[in-house]
């Protein structure tokens, strides 16, 4: 299977999820590739939409690979085996962390235009582009579980087999149409997987704001 882009895939997983349109559910998107895939979502099902900001902890020497992630509320995970396979230092951990937390404060400015939409006693349901470790899906999990949903469901295109089970201890449901044998990585999936801008975010979550330079 192959997605044109993500939002043939937020619709295909819109498709799946139709029968959460009378829960009145939130449609949460983790930016930056998760968010037109939530919209999609959105399309479909109705709800409200924001996004939940997250952010990928990368081993040093090969950023693609989630040694964790941390999150709004001062959440973060560990993808332990990741840590001690690579060798990574407790030094070299927390200067990723220093800097990709400087990155989720910046995008909290750039991508909230308002505050969150409160989740207690909500239908959650978290959206990504796909998921490789499930690191970020763990934190935004993790966050969710904070604000008190009534129940918590994670929604994307493709996962690896390992990153799902993971998930699924997290999640009160997992909707994901595509676990490849072997995933060599998310993008592998798509057609069109472009690294998307801000302004792009932007658009997306709040299309009447004018695009900036």
């Amino acid at each position: 299977m192959i997605y044109p882009d993500r939002e043939a895939a937020g619709r295909a997983l819109g498709g799946v999820l139709g029968y959460l349109r009378g829960a009145d559910p939130l449609v949460l998107g983790l930016p930056r590739g998760g968010v037109p895939v939530a919209v999609a979502i959105r399309e479909v099902i109705g709800g409200d939409l924001d996004v939940l900001l997250v952010r990928k902890l990368g081993v040093p020497w090969q950023p693609e690979l989630a040694m964790g992630a941390i999150g709004e509320d001062g959440v973060r995970v560990l993808n332990v085996d990741v840590v001690q396979h690579t060798g990574v230092t407790p030094e070299q951990f927390a200067d990723v962390e220093d800097l990709e937390r400087v990155e989720l404060e910046r995008r909290r400015q750039v991508l909230r235009a308002e505050p969150p939409i409160p989740l207690k006693d909500r239908t959650v349901v978290i959206a990504d582009d796909g998921m490789a470790t499930g690191a970020t899906v763990a934190v935004a999990c993790e966050i969710a579980r904070i604000h008190e949903p009534r129940h918590v469901v994670v929604a994307v295109p493709v996962s690896s087999a390992e990153a799902l089970h993971r998930i699924r201890a997290l999640a009160d449901e997992v909707v994901c149409p595509l676990v490849p044998r072997s995933l060599g990585g998310v993008g592998a999936v798509y057609r069109d997987f472009h690294q998307l801008t801000d302004n792009e975010v932007v658009h997306l979550l709040h299309p009447t704001t004018p695009p900036q330079d």
